[in-house]
């Protein structure tokens, strides 16, 4: 089985590395363009599913046209709680933002999520689709894609950073992880059995 996850285009809030996961902001509109620009490079799948969140809608749209999907919400990005649409910047003052970043694997953001939240949610999302073995294609977010490479490759969330519209082709062998590679070669290395 072949699972290909994607990390949605460009948005506002990636281009201004904001903290963004609840908060659903749509693509820009060059985004838009340059997917459909570059839409043949991307591997197709029968079976189609995202997050629910419209950058996820519309980067699936802007790929594969008017697909029929389902929508996964357990693959929405983190919910950064009192941080989202905020930087680093805005943050780096605050005691909260400093306890979180030693530990955001297993720390929640205030009112929001941990690593391990977006993890297991996103682990039981994509539990069934695992059990039927059949190839299918998430479009979701870099984060979402960042626990789960970790979940199943070991490592840590920076190995697996993706640039928007990027993402990796993951092989699963009985409902196992055994392999993986970058969908493109200008991000992260590819691990085979």
């Amino acid at each position: 089985m072949k699972l290909f996850l994607l990390r949605h285009g460009q948005t506002e809030g990636s281009l201004r590395r904001l903290y963004y996961g609840a908060t659903d902001l749509p693509l820009l509109p060059e985004a838009v363009e340059a997917l459909r620009r570059d839409r043949a490079r991307y591997p197709t799948a029968p079976h189609y599913y995202t997050s629910g969140l419209l950058r996820t809608e519309q980067t699936l749209a802007a790929l594969y046209g008017d697909v029929p999907h389902t929508v996964l919400r357990g693959l929405r990005e983190t919910d950064f709680g009192d941080f989202e649409m905020h930087g680093y910047e805005e943050l780096k003052q605050r005691a909260d933002y400093q306890a979180w970043l030693s530990d955001p694997e297993k720390r929640r953001c205030p009112n929001g999520e941990s690593a391990d939240d977006v993890r297991a949610r996103s682990l039981a999302s994509l539990a069934p689709l695992l059990a039927r073995g059949e190839d299918c294609l998430c479009v979701t977010h870099g984060g979402v894609i960042a626990v789960l490479m970790m979940h199943w490759f070991g490592g840590s969330r920076y190995d697996y950073s993706v640039p928007a519209g990027g993402g990796y082709e993951v092989t699963f062998r009985a409902a196992s992880p055994v392999a993986y590679r970058p969908l493109f070669p200008t991000h992260n290395k590819a691990k085979n059995e």
